[in-house]
């Protein structure tokens, strides 16, 4: 299928219809595949995807205070998670890829996806205005049940780590990288969570130094589970 056709059903699936095509074209367009390309409008999609967030869970939450809205909205607008959305409305194969981005599986990459969904938020915006930005948002997230019980599920594993150990009056976990793998572009980071009054460490595994240190502070709260203190 041609790029003019994808870009056609992309349009149908956004339900937005571009005024101006070609801010979907560069939305798509990843600075591997040349200039210009799709950084400054992912720099405006995040801000209105933060702002729509925001404005829908101080709507739906209306009784959690700010830090709990705010970890909601960390766990919305997580790599991650935009990741899954942008393959739901099939953006993977639509991303312009240099050639040597293609061939190390690039058109896959949880980055590139996710930041390609920001950039399109950003075109829409300013294709057509913060209403029509911010309504894409809304659906894109309408099948996520937003609920005060999200606040406890928002938490990432740090952020829960941290918490258990000051209600103790304990030092703050300490995390070290003691291993790296793959190539500088594609790394694994082997990293370590100590607690020192325990005298305990655990290990995990991500693709970046800050999803490693998740997996260890994981590693050591589901250690925690097995050995109640």
């Amino acid at each position: 299928m041609s790029d003019s056709k994808q870009h056609e059903a992309l349009q149908v699936r956004l339900q937005h219809e571009f005024a101006d095509p070609r801010l979907l074209a560069l939305a798509l367009t990843h600075r591997s595949f040349g200039s210009p390309h799709n950084e400054r409008l992912e720099f405006l999609g995040d801000s209105v995807l933060n702002l729509a967030v925001s404005g829908m869970l101080y709507r739906a939450l209306h009784d959690q205070p700010e830090g709990d809205l705010s970890r909601v909205r960390a766990s919305l607008v997580k790599q991650d998670t935009l990741h899954k959305l942008a393959t739901g409305l099939g953006l993977v194969g639509l991303v312009r890829l240099g050639e040597g981005e293609m061939r190390s599986g690039g058109q896959h990459r949880p980055s590139i996806l996710a930041d390609a969904l920001e950039a399109v938020i950003g075109a829409v915006y300013l294709d057509a205005g913060y209403d029509t930005a911010s309504s894409l948002v809304l659906r894109l997230f309408d099948k996520v049940d937003l609920s005060p019980s999200m606040t406890a599920a928002a938490k990432d594993p740090k952020t829960e780590l941290q918490e258990w150990l000051q209600a103790r009056r304990w030092q703050l976990p300490v995390y070290r990288v003691v291993g790296t793998t793959g190539a500088a572009h594609q790394q694994t980071f082997d990293v370590e969570c100590e607690v020192t009054e325990l005298k305990q460490s655990q290990r995990g595994i991500g693709s970046s130094r800050r999803s490693g240190e998740q997996a260890a502070a994981l590693a050591m709260l589901q250690w925690l589970k097995e050995h109640p203190q």
